[in-house]
């Protein structure tokens, strides 16, 4: 959880307008080779699309699960949070990663917030929709390198729409935010309205070809919190079942939306299957099975490591079973002026956590840097070389060392 910097930065924006690790060779920026399917693994790529939310998703997209699900086995994708718009003391250019490897990262992550704030007027000069028109450029770039597009939703409650915090709302709104997006519930049109404006958007992210652009959403992420209107203490397990459930039939059967993988995104609370389960929608509607975990790094060394390790394992171990992807959906411990950085936090601590017992990770996702902080070091500050060495481990990938995440394997 990164509460408190992103309600600062959420705050700063709105007034714009809003255990050991065995040693590794050197990345060497080859093509990844896809292994072809084993009798342990009965994923195919003819078989692919049955084991996904969207029987009738394009083919990029079936191809970006089909990657996804093999890389895990070998690499895990290294990406960031708005990496081509937040850099560590504003320093424009190429991302923080870049400036540090020399390459981009292999994700770039996305939000939908100011897509579908109530300010977006749709106009060229609205400051909200400029926001929308750098997403979706910053999303066709990141595909046209072969990156892969991830998107948040930090969505505004549904009263006066000004915050997406528990800590903004009175005890009433608190109370009933969530039941009245539900069907039958009093905000569950202004709810459809915001789904219409993401539908009308993934909709039309096409490539230079023509093709749509695959992304990964995860809906309602960190929900076993409660720093969020949608957080456990603000709705039954069914609850949020009912509302993940309806966002993903509202865009695939409603809005005919097809370029879409669907992600199941808590925090870090859980340590048992069962209870990473209770408030799962089912099979049908989940591709990818992740974690946010922040809490488990903040500088806890080896043994933070081993627990986060843990959870990971019991992710990586569902997906498995259940042939769905695995991914640290976001994780990060940030650096400012007070805040020092942690000793081989990248190279030892995360990569451990990220490779130990056969778990198999597809990505993950560092939350993005700013003004004051980063969590990924730029090529000028003291563990910019940590970073580096995290890059070239063997099981680590910028975009330079993923496969074509577009193509099914001949």
């Amino acid at each position: 959880m990164k509460t408190t910097f992103l309600k600062t930065a959420f705050i700063s924006l709105s007034m714009l307008t809003v255990i050991s690790c065995s040693s590794d060779n050197e990345n060497t920026g080859d093509e990844v080779i896809i292994d072809p399917p084993t009798q342990s693994d009965p994923l195919t790529t003819t078989n692919v699309s049955t084991y996904m939310v969207d029987a009738t998703a394009t083919k990029e997209t079936v191809a970006l699960f089909y990657n996804l699900k093999k890389l895990a086995k070998t690499k895990t994708a290294i990406g960031q949070q708005d990496a081509f718009n937040s850099f560590y003391g504003d320093a424009g250019g190429d991302s923080d990663i870049k400036k540090n490897t020399g390459f981009d990262p292999a994700v770039l992550g996305s939000d939908f917030m100011f897509i579908t704030d109530k300010n977006n007027n749709n106009q060229p000069d609205n400051w909200f929709f400029q926001q929308e028109q750098k997403m979706v450029n910053d999303t066709k770039a990141a595909y046209a390198k072969g990156m892969i597009n991830t998107f948040c939703w930090h969505l505004r409650e549904p009263n006066k729409e000004d915050s997406f915090y528990v800590s903004d709302m009175t005890t009433e709104q608190k109370t009933t935010a969530f039941k009245s997006i539900l069907p039958g519930g009093a905000n569950h049109e202004w709810y459809k309205k915001k789904l219409d404006k993401i539908a009308s958007v993934v909709s039309n992210l096409k490539a230079a070809n023509g093709e749509l652009i695959p992304i990964i959403f995860r809906p309602f992420h960190e929900f076993d919190g409660s720093w969020f209107w949608w957080g456990a203490s603000f709705c039954t397990p069914e609850e949020y079942k009912t509302a993940y459930k309806f966002t993903v039939d509202y865009l695939k059967n409603t809005k005919g939306v097809h370029n879409i993988l669907y992600a199941f995104s808590p925090d870090n609370s859980y340590t048992t299957e069962s209870n990473y389960l209770s408030r799962y929608p089912g099979d049908k509607y989940v591709d990818i099975l992740g974690m946010d975990n922040y809490g488990d790094f903040d500088n806890k060394a080896q043994s933070g490591a081993n627990t986060a390790n843990s959870k990971l394992k019991m992710i990586s171990d569902l997906a498995k079973n259940k042939v769905k992807i695995a991914a640290l959906t976001e994780t990060g411990y940030r650096v400012t002026e007070s805040i020092v950085p942690v000793k081989d936090w990248f190279s030892t601590y995360l990569y451990s956590a990220l490779t130990s017992n056969s778990v198999e990770v597809s990505y993950v996702l560092f939350w993005n840097n700013n003004k004051d902080g980063y969590y990924v070091p730029n090529a000028s500050v003291s563990n910019a070389g940590d970073f580096n060495a995290f890059t070239k481990k063997t099981r680590a990938a910028l975009v330079n060392s993923l496969p074509k995440m577009y193509e099914l394997p001949k």
